[in-house]
């Protein structure tokens, strides 16, 4: 956007204020002298307060807000009419109608009867009417087209309001102070800057001035929009990022419980090979123990068996009783400790 300076402000004639005795006291920090019985206003504070209120317009259209551009005055409707459309807002540059902002339901049954009556008119119902309904259709469609065609598409209150002149658009300012909407003005020496929020101190009955501001804000607008396009894009690929972001930590959050699945499976099968590989010990084990077992008794059954055989010989040998045998022993062993 580009910025305005002294020298323009000055050829635009935007320094000339009224007459004297016509002034707001309250204007008096705003005027720089008294000339020829009009009123100098101070360009630079102009030029300072007009750059504060473009930066308070720009965030806040930046924000997705929308600006109302109002001016009806002959001097002011047409600059109004363009300069609105140019930036993609709505205007008024016809006659304010009362409750406009705080009537605004009423205002959008208005704007609804229009686009009725426009529909009716392309849909071929006008050709089913007499001529003398069809005439009142079109004039009550061509002064509600006056009047509502630059709110036609607002469907909401806006979220600021652009004033040239807010003397002669005092009721807009009303309803807009108590809709607590921002007002940003032109404010010449004539008028109250206590009714607007930022004051652009100047002229507001030269063309040149009005046009030169008006344009200045619409530009304003048209940055602002750009901010909110591009807040928005970035907003998209922040949520597109962070979509992407859930979804991954989604697949991998599946894919981690994938693998711990695994592992408990993995866990639970080593666990029952582990157990049937006990259970097999034990078997075996069971097993080399019973024919442990078996070959004991074996031995045991062959040591007795030998034994008995043994004994057998020795009767067999002998001709003697083991009752006999066993007495012979003892003395035996009786005679040899002796």
């Amino acid at each position: 956007m580009q910025k305005l300076d002294l020298i323009q402000l000055i050829e635009a004639g935007a320094h000339f204020g009224h007459l004297t005795r016509r002034w707001n006291p309250k204007m008096k920090p705003y005027i720089f002298m008294e000339r020829n019985g009009i009123h100098i206003i101070d360009l630079k504070k102009t030029l300072l307060l007009l750059n504060e209120a473009a930066e308070n317009l720009s965030q806040m259209v930046s924000e997705g807000k929308r600006v109302l551009f109002v001016g009806t005055k002959r001097q002011a409707k047409n600059i109004i009419d363009a300069e609105a459309k140019r930036c993609n807002s709505n205007w008024v540059s016809e006659r304010w109608l009362g409750g406009m902002l705080t009537n605004f339901a009423t205002i959008r049954k208005s704007v609804k009867r229009l686009n009725n009556i426009e529909k009716h008119e392309s849909d071929g119902t006008f050709d089913q009417i007499t001529k003398k309904e069809r005439l009142f259709l079109t004039r009550e469609k061509d002064k509600l087209k006056r009047v509502l065609e630059g709110v036609e598409s607002m469907n909401r209150l806006p979220n600021a309001m652009f004033v040239v002149d807010i003397k002669k658009e005092s009721i807009a300012i009303k309803e807009a102070k108590r809709l607590n909407i921002p007002v940003f003005a032109i404010v010449d020496t004539n008028c109250e800057p206590d009714e607007v929020d930022f004051i652009i101190p100047a002229n507001d009955d030269a063309v040149k001035t009005i046009e030169l501001i008006t344009k200045f804000i619409a530009d304003t607008v048209i940055e602002g929009n750009v901010k909110a396009e591009q807040i928005k894009a970035e907003e998209a690929a922040e949520k597109e990022r962070l979509k992407k972001e859930r979804e991954k930590e989604k697949e991998e959050e599946a894919a981690e419980r994938e693998r711990l699945k695994k592992e408990k499976k993995e866990e639970a099968a080593e666990k029952e090979r582990l157990k049937k590989e006990k259970e097999k010990e034990k078997e075996v084990a069971k097993k080399t123990e019973s024919k442990s077992d078996k070959a004991d008794k074996k031995l045991e059954v062959k040591i007795k068996e030998k034994d008995d055989k043994d004994t057998a010989d020795v009767d067999e040998n002998t001709g003697e009783s083991e009752p006999a045998v066993q007495e012979k022993s003892e003395n035996r062993s009786e005679q040899s400790s002796s």
